[in-house]
């Protein structure tokens, strides 16, 4: 039996956000509002902003504006008990997907009082938390329309998610204008792991007709646009582009599962302070390239997805073809696809080939098995 999650609502449209949020809200009931985001948002005065439209349509507004990248355990909790004091009846988060997991938690920690840590897995959330309004500023995560929240366990130095269909939102509004002063780096970062969310979910085991719909619409909208929306991010249609296929990409994705990409990453982003969207990248083509076996006529289909010609090519040359132009496109865009890059040594590899297989949940949706000698075997073509 398969299942199909997606979010009760969604606004889209350019300059909706500040016209729209109050209403949105209102739709709930709630007079107390928790708006979560990160101090990117205040330095550039969204936050601000997004407060004074609140206030000005009759709300009470909390802000928590500390969200750090790969947010931890510890900043869910001091999240939670700021939302708790102040009595919060709805919680807006608006960023990228730091923020938006960092609302969702919040959200569900508002009538779940459990620690962080005893939700780690999947549904072990009791009941609903109070309405949430998800907001994304960046085009990658699909964090706004997930069932996903990832949070990092500063001991166990590990990512780790929170799986549950409480945490997918009420509501999503998605306003192309917020995204257009992101900049270079996480638009490259961000773009390139929407665009692996879609691969991976398309290349899932879990994949369905469904899923597929979508993954393909996210990666026929994002691949080639995701240079243009680098290269001059003022470009309101490739960034608007890159917005909605994140949201398809992040739908396919929250259904089928994501695969060995994203468990490869978890590790070294959570011991050496990678971006996720960075960490994706470096570990695409190796994961990939071990995978192709597994699933030839799928990853001869991204070949398509992509735009590239694979007239008269075998499958396995197409699925080739394709791994060359993910390639180019992560050069394009400035990201180191090395390991050693970023600090990472040989000798550290047994050690990351270990953490990347405790991610059983996302091994068990990946086309190929694999062991403890192949995810070394993969580091070692990463660094």
């Amino acid at each position: 039996m398969n299942t199909f999650k997606i979010c009760q609502r969604v606004l889209s449209g350019f300059g909706i956000f500040y016209d729209k949020i109050a209403s949105e809200a209102a739709a709930f009931g709630a007079k107390k509002i928790f708006l979560v985001c990160g101090p990117n948002l205040t330095r550039i005065g969204v936050a601000q902003k997004t407060v004074d439209t609140l206030r000005a349509g009759g709300f009470e507004v909390e802000m928590f504006n500390e969200v750090e990248p790969d947010p931890s355990v510890q900043t869910a909790v001091r999240a939670a008990e700021k939302a708790r004091a102040f009595g919060a009846e709805c919680v807006i988060g608006v960023g990228g997907g730091s923020s938006l997991d960092m609302a969702k938690v919040c959200a569900v920690l508002m009538t779940n009082h459990e620690d962080p840590k005893s939700l780690f897995g999947v549904e072990k959330i009791c009941k609903a938390g109070v309405p949430l309004i998800l907001v994304p500023t960046s085009a990658g995560t699909g964090s706004e329309v997930t069932d996903i929240a990832i949070l990092s366990d500063l001991e166990a130095k590990l990512k780790v998610g929170i799986a549950s269909r409480y945490l997918i939102p009420q509501s999503v509004i998605l306003d192309t204008e917020l995204t257009l002063s992101l900049p270079k780096g996480p638009t490259a970062a961000s773009g390139l792991d929407a665009l692996i969310h879609a691969m991976e979910a398309y290349t899932s085991v879990n994949a369905t007709p469904l899923t597929d719909n979508f993954a393909e619409r996210a990666i026929r909208l994002i691949a080639p646009n995701l240079r243009t929306a680098w290269a001059r991010g003022d470009r309101v249609e490739a960034r608007e582009a890159m917005l909605v296929g994140s949201f398809y990409a992040g739908i396919a994705f929250c259904n089928a599962g994501v695969t060995a990409v994203h468990a490869f990453a978890y590790p070294i982003g959570a011991e050496y302070h990678i971006p996720h969207g960075v960490a994706n990248s470096i570990m695409l083509i190796p994961v990939f390239r071990f995978n192709l076996i597994g699933n030839l006529p799928r990853f001869a289909r991204l070949a398509e997805f992509l735009g590239l010609d694979t007239q008269g090519l075998s499958l396995k040359d197409a699925a080739e073809k394709a791994m060359c132009f993910l390639e180019d496109l992560i050069d394009d865009v400035q990201v180191s696809r090395r390991l050693r890059d970023y600090g990472v040594k040989d000798a550290d590899i047994p050690l990351l080939a270990e953490g990347a297989l405790k991610a059983g949940r996302l091994l068990a949706n990946n086309p190929r098995t694999m062991t403890l000698d192949d995810a070394k075997a993969i580091f070692e073509h990463a660094m």
